[in-house]
């Protein structure tokens, strides 16, 4: 008998342990109680040699590795940091714009990129940035004066991209650096 989804209580005959009944079932393998040994087996189910004598349907669809993988690829997705991206507003007279890049080489050809997606990349520069401030600030073996220098970095690459301020909607979005104040 190839795989298939034996439910609890399911009787099956096997050559060696004589007639069982499912017990439990996962994704790989069935635990089979056999009256004959008085024993509960742990049983592939692709065991080529089961002979179904009764079966009953699976109250549920046994979880496979890529039912596993898929979950934690949505757990993933769900918490990367989207909210911020939807609370931060593209100014009006962006949405639906393109950045053009123009290389000095006639020859090559333009690069546009439409804006929402240069927009949505410089905004997760920012998240990125905040989660690594919170690692340094919370991180247990750096002293001080460590925290002090690294926060500086952030601090300076945050004014390096103040030069896309132009794009957010609200001023209290942009970017803020160690200069004057806007």
């Amino acid at each position: 008998m190839s795989a298939m989804d034996l439910g609890i209580g399911s009787q099956i005959r096997h050559p060696k342990f004589g007639k069982g009944v499912v017990v439990e079932a996962d994704a790989s393998y069935y635990k089979i109680y056999f009256n004959y040994i008085a024993e509960v087996k742990t049983i592939a189910r692709d065991f080529p040699n089961f002979e179904l004598i009764e079966k009953k349907e699976a109250e549920f669809q046994p979880i496979s590795l890529r039912d596993i993988e898929t979950a934690v690829e949505n757990v993933i997705k769900k918490n990367q940091p989207k909210e911020e991206v939807s609370k931060l507003t593209m100014a009006q007279k962006w949405i639906n714009g393109t950045v053009t890049l123009n290389p000095f080489n006639p020859e090559m050809s333009n690069k546009e990129i439409p804006i929402k997606t240069f927009f949505h990349k410089i905004v997760m520069v920012r998240e990125r940035l905040r989660v690594l401030e919170q690692n340094i600030n919370n991180h247990p073996k750096l002293d001080d004066e460590d925290r002090i220098q690294l926060q500086q970095y952030i601090t300076r690459s945050y004014g390096s991209l103040t030069t896309f301020n132009v794009l957010f909607a609200d001023k209290e979005d942009h970017f803020k650096g160690t200069g004057k104040e806007d």
